[in-house]
């Protein structure tokens, strides 16, 4: 085990009373992937020292695998591939690449099984990626519905049951989140937050969509499940591509003349920037591709209602099921303090961390890191 288990349950995940560091690393845009591993390495080694991480040690990365969907509909293979090797430089023994995609592809239950996230990680690019760096790519479905275990987040109040978590996550020492910056029809942004959904059973992801109303807090609240708490140790992602608009696994894709890679310890502080360089995207993104509801249905309730219906009844959910099902409550694509994930975050995490924002190398043009530094700024709010 490596050497930071002696911290205070939390640190590595949530928390303010002081400074989360966040480094960003610019890429341009259509960098060969050679310049986009290297500015993964340089944000992660700004980020953390890995002296948590002991030779040997297990690792899980758990990417976002929500459909067969290239970057940055899903995790950017270049930037997996680049982790791996990182952490196996670092020191680590087993490195398992794990999740379980959307409902609409794989469906799961006590007597069956339908679709494969393997084969959608396969569609992705990121087996290849994964096979090629040497690690083990893992879906949490295949080891069959008693592979999962109850876990009750800590500080939360928003859900009536416990979270099924996959036991694969009693098994290693630390885990490394990779998710992506985009938009989502449901819950307003799919950053590191929202990566969560990956990790439960079906049992629990029918609860979250029937319950809707306070989708954005059980969101929030599920990253601090106990073994999230004591084992996440780093959030990053590559934000060189940017899907503005509709989302999780359909819309406009932005290449910024400069892309970001994102990292941090602080899933908190993490998103409050993912989220801040999502809607500098879709502030660039053209009007007639962003500002109608069939670009962007998830500023209608109406579209968000209908839509989460039709999410709890291919959970599995019953008739009853269906028509108690909550509509989940609209985002903002204003100030990143007006965002109901990120509220819930600050709420359970004892208040609004103080971003310590650094541009690695200097890599990233002023008016960006401008744009970054105001919207980070609570004043805004």
């Amino acid at each position: 085990m490596g050497e930071s288990m002696d911290r205070s349950i939390g640190e590595s995940i949530v928390g303010a009373g002081q400074a989360r560091p966040v480094c960003v690393v610019g890429v341009p845009a259509n960098s060969a992937p050679e310049i986009v591993e290297a500015a993964v390495r340089r944000a992660a080694e700004a980020t953390t020292d890995f002296s948590w991480l002991g030779r040997g040690d297990r690792v899980l990365i758990k990417p976002v695998c929500n459909s067969a969907n290239p970057y940055p509909a899903t995790t950017d293979p270049v930037a997996l591939f680049a982790m791996i090797r990182l952490l196996q430089e670092r020191g680590a023994g087993k490195i398992t690449v794990a999740d379980m995609s959307g409902v609409q592809f794989v469906r799961f239950s006590p007597d069956k099984q339908r679709g494969s996230s393997r084969k959608l990680m396969t569609d992705s690019g990121m087996a290849s990626a994964i096979d090629a760096a040497g690690a083990e790519l893992h879906a949490f479905e295949e080891g069959g519905w008693d592979a999962f275990h109850e876990e009750s987040p800590v500080g939360g109040g928003r859900w009536s049951q416990p979270v099924m978590m996959p036991d694969v996550l009693n098994e290693v020492d630390h885990v490394v989140l990779m998710p992506r910056c985009a938009r989502h029809i449901l819950a307003g942004s799919t950053l590191g937050l929202k990566a969560a959904v990956g990790w439960w059973r079906h049992d629990s992801r029918l609860l979250y969509h029937r319950e809707g109303a306070s989708l954005p807090e059980k969101t929030a609240e599920a990253n601090r499940v106990p073994s999230l708490l004591e084992k996440q140790r780093l959030v990053l992602t590559s934000a060189t591509k940017v899907m503005t608009t509709f989302g999780p696994d359909e819309g406009y894709i932005v290449a910024p003349e400069t892309g970001l890679i994102i990292a941090s310890s602080s899933v908190v502080a993490h998103d409050m920037v993912s989220l801040a360089w999502l809607n500098e995207n879709r502030r660039i993104t053209p009007p007639k591709r962003r500002d109608k509801i069939v670009n962007d249905p998830h500023r209608s309730a109406l579209v968000r209602g209908v839509a989460n219906r039709f999410v709890t009844s291919i959970l599995g959910g019953s008739v009853g099921d269906v028509l108690r099902t909550e509509t989940p409550p609209g985002g903002t694509t204003g100030s990143i303090f007006e965002d109901r994930m990120l509220v819930a975050g600050f709420e359970i995490s004892g208040g609004v961390p103080e971003v310590a924002l650094s541009d690695e190398g200097r890599s990233i043009p002023t008016d960006v890191m401008d744009a970054l530094n105001t919207a980070l700024q609570p004043i805004h709010a």
